[in-house]
């Protein structure tokens, strides 16, 4: 599907037609430079690779430079590949935040927050075990009984368990699209996405 590469700016609020205040995230969506075309003949699937977020040349691989050179463009820190734009694009073309002008509802894909090992109770929801009374000492946010039992003997794969929390890769669905501002690359987006303010999110059509 087509999209963009962006940056998660933060969340504010907006008013809508009918007066609620509707919370939203704003996104700088573009503009993102093409720094490849990919075809069935020659890589074996259609793309289009899409350049966002300019870097030092000192920062650049050498290989990469030469990439960013063919395409006519200066180097870029983010790179990633979308599909099925309308129209037809060229080496060095610029796509901007118009491309969302008619959506109503958009994919964000990004990097949640990273919250490092974390216990059942804030990683799964789970309510711990009861009272904190009756002989109980430090037990009130333990997990219980993982399943010991004569055979087998062990812990099944997938229990859900303390562990790494966050910092994985989320795609949220079907967001609405609240207002685009192209005078300054802005997109409006109904809720929240995932990532910290200054992550780079994919905006999918």
């Amino acid at each position: 599907m087509p999209g963009l590469l962006g940056k998660k700016i933060g969340m504010t609020s907006v008013f809508s037609a009918d007066g609620k205040n509707v919370p939203c995230t704003v996104i700088e969506v573009g503009p993102c430079v093409v720094t490849q075309i990919k075809s069935v003949e020659k890589d074996g699937y259609s793309a289009v690779q899409l350049g966002y977020d300019e870097a030092k040349e000192k920062n650049t691989s050498a290989p990469m430079q030469g990439h960013f050179k063919k395409a006519g463009t200066t180097p870029k820190r983010h790179l990633a590949e979308f599909t099925d734009f309308d129209g037809e694009l060229n080496l060095g073309d610029t796509v901007t935040v118009d491309i969302f002008a008619d959506a109503q509802y958009v994919d964000v894909i990004g990097t949640s927050k990273g919250k490092g090992f974390q216990g059942v109770v804030k990683r799964h929801g789970f309510g711990g075990i009861g009272q904190s009374t009756h002989g109980q000492d430090d037990r009130l946010r333990k997990p219980g009984s993982i399943g010991a039992c004569s055979y087998p003997a062990k812990v099944f794969k997938g229990m859900r368990m303390g562990g790494q929390m966050g910092n994985a890769r989320v795609t949220t669905h079907n967001l609405q699209v609240l207002k685009v501002i192209p005078e300054h690359n802005l997109l409006l987006i109904k809720g929240s996405v995932p990532g910290y303010k200054g992550s780079i999110v994919s905006v999918v059509k």
